[in-house]
């Protein structure tokens, strides 16, 4: 007896689905791209507990006859390619003939449909990959498809579904993603009877993509745009300062159809490069259009995944015409010369780049070029101390003339040091930063110092760092620390699983004295801000608080989370690179990472300073053996 059988027909379709149908997301992606294919103008989605209740799909199409619709749910039943040429040319996005009946197999499947000429529509009732019923309908123009109970035969996947948020977050993202691409349709989508998002047509693109990016990015898109004998570039790239520590901002369309490709992602990255440190992901909105006959999109039943027919030539194109237009919107056209086999690398400018900040001024925009807050005026007042709620003084001082050997000798009316707080008792010498001998500073970015056996170079933006995490972790330990109120008070605009993750950490974040309360959709207003904290930048500052809680996992312990947001703020605030300050507010500094739990690293655990000893110099220079 043969131990090989043909397999039945249902349960192929289930092991289609398998691959086709991952998630409620994945049902609204095949669904929405037949609707783009059918030369829909109006697409409605409405969903039901994040899709596993219900998923439906409305469009007014060019819908379908009762023939058409009955074998729409056959296997490899397609209108879109009828012979083998055509597999190597897609011009449309869907073309397997599996989607329809790969759903139809997983859930309760219903389809309504009508051709604009027709007199009554068709209606179709699928249960489980079986026709149960076929009848006349009315109908408008065009077709609806409404799938119920997915995967209610396949307990063994509906098991593997997230929670209802996560799986709406993911409809969300897919939707957004696909209005991208087509600015004069309409899209609306609904959850639980509720609208989450609707998408106006738009007749200028750059009014889609503030829609789905948030309008504070609008005025930070630049506009690509390459043509060349094969490849047509276009869309929009965002200014550096825009970063995202996720790659949640960054669209990728080839001939209409959104993907996730590695080469067209690693040629943006390489657009961006010496303008992103390691973590940051751009923020960018990309249309590729190459011959049909020149990318493979039959690589993975998803349809995501693509192959070039000319790899490098799409990866170099794109690469440079994404350097050019940063480069062309750059206000002072600052560039950053190729390494060469003969340059030697230069160590003091990798560690600032590693921690994200330009080390030489001629390289760093004027834009950037701005004081913050931190430190107070030469004439002190004293500095604020570890546990105090005054806010610094927002306007440093400069440093004395670069031709100066030396700085001044420090001053004996110097600000005044407080004592560390009773309860910590850490192995540290309190006094080890204040009782350094001040040099100087090097390219206002490190601070020279020299101790008793040796030179001591400090990072001042990772101490600073370091001294405002510490500030606002040991405030929020007790009561509620001092807030400022804004006067005028910030809005921020986010996307429906960002709002979500924002809900459920604003009463936490007030524990720091970040005030942030919902100001109805997906649409919060910031209204009160620490004392530490810069008002300026609030809601990057936001934005980038919800991205850290993103990568932490919303399922982190919480403490674990409001740690990760506090080096964001830390981070925020803090210093910067090309920033010279007078004496006094260099010890400022100094005295209050004498008071820091741990002086050595920023938060991230990069290191705020490193030592020469008089023996590592004499080495250096010959002078012993």
């Amino acid at each position: 007896m043969s131990s090989i059988r043909i397999l039945p027909e249902n349960l192929s379709n289930k092991i289609a689905a398998g691959e086709v149908v991952e998630r409620p997301a994945s049902v609204v992606k095949e669904l929405v791209e037949n609707a783009i294919d059918a030369g829909s103008s109006r697409i409605i989605v409405e969903i039901e507990q994040g899709g596993r209740k219900l998923i439906r799909v409305s469009d007014n199409g060019k819908g379908m006859g009762r023939d058409d619709a009955l074998l729409c749910l056959e296997r490899y039943a397609t209108s879109k390619i009828s012979r083998e040429p055509d597999l190597f040319a897609i011009r449309t996005l869907g073309f397997r003939g599996e989607a329809l009946p790969s759903i139809a197999s997983v859930s309760r499947f219903t389809l309504v449909t009508r051709e604009a000429d027709a007199d009554v529509g068709t209606r179709i009732d699928v249960a489980g990959g079986r026709i149960n019923n076929v009848s006349d309908a009315g109908a408008p123009p065009g077709t609806m498809i409404t799938i119920a109970g997915l995967f209610y035969n396949t307990p063994a996947r509906r098991k593997f579904l997230k929670s209802i948020n996560t799986e709406m977050g993911h409809i969300a993202d897919t939707l957004a993603s696909m209005a991208l691409c087509r600015p004069s349709v309409q899209f609306r989508l609904s959850h639980n009877n509720r609208i989450v998002k609707s998408w106006a047509p738009a007749a200028d693109p750059t009014d889609r993509v503030a829609d789905v990016l948030g309008t504070a990015i609008r005025n930070e898109l630049h506009p690509v745009q390459r043509t060349t004998e094969d490849i047509h570039i276009s869309g929009w790239v965002a200014a550096p300062r825009m970063n995202r520590s996720t790659a949640r901002g960054i669209y990728l369309f080839v001939n209409g159809r959104w993907v996730r490709d590695r080469v067209i992602q690693h040629a943006l990255f390489a657009g961006y490069r010496g303008r992103l440190m390691k973590g940051q992901y751009p923020v960018a909105v990309l249309f590729l259009k190459v011959p049909f006959d020149q990318v493979d999109v039959n690589v993975h039943p998803t349809k995501h995944e693509i192959r070039f027919v000319r790899q490098k030539i799409v990866h170099d194109t794109l690469r440079d015409t994404v350097a050019d237009a940063l480069r062309q919107s750059d206000p002072n056209r600052w560039d950053v010369p190729e390494p060469s086999d003969a340059e030697p690398l230069r160590q003091p400018a990798q560690v600032s780049e590693a921690h994200g900040h330009y080390a030489d001024r001629k390289l760093r925009p004027a834009a950037e070029q701005v004081p913050r807050t931190g430190f107070p005026e030469p004439n002190p007042p004293p500095p604020p101390a570890m546990d105090s709620d005054a806010p610094a003084d927002p306007k440093p001082a400069a440093l004395p003339p670069a031709d100066a050997p030396h700085a001044p000798a420090p001053s004996t009316d110097g600000p005044a040091r407080r004592s560390p707080p009773a309860r910590q008792a850490p192995l540290w010498n309190r006094r080890f930063f204040a009782d350094l001998t001040l040099l100087g500073q090097y390219k206002g970015t490190y601070i020279i110092c020299e101790s008793d056996d040796g030179l001591i170079l400090i990072d001042q933006h990772a101490a600073h760092e370091r001294i405002v995490f510490e500030q606002l972790k040991r405030r929020s330990d007790g009561r509620r620390p001092t807030a400022q109120r804004l006067l005028l008070p910030e809005t921020v605009d986010l996307g429906f699983r960002e709002a979500q993750i924002l809900e459920r950490l604003a009463p936490e974040l007030d524990r720091y004295g970040l005030e942030i309360e919902p100001f109805g959709g997906n649409t919060f207003v910031v209204k009160a801000i620490p004392t530490l904290l810069d008002s300026g930048g609030i809601p990057t500052l936001v934005t980038r608080l919800v991205e850290k809680t993103a990568e932490i996992g919303v399922g982190a312990e919480m403490e674990t989370i409001l740690d990760g947001c506090l080096m964001v703020m830390a981070c925020h605030n803090a210093i910067r690179a090309n920033q010279q300050f007078a004496e006094t507010q260099i010890k400022a500094m100094l005295e209050q990472l004498d008071l820091c739990d741990n002086p050595s690293h920023c938060p991230h655990g990069r290191p705020i300073w490193i030592r020469w000893t008089v023996r590592d110099l004499e080495k250096q220079f010959q002078r012993i053996v």
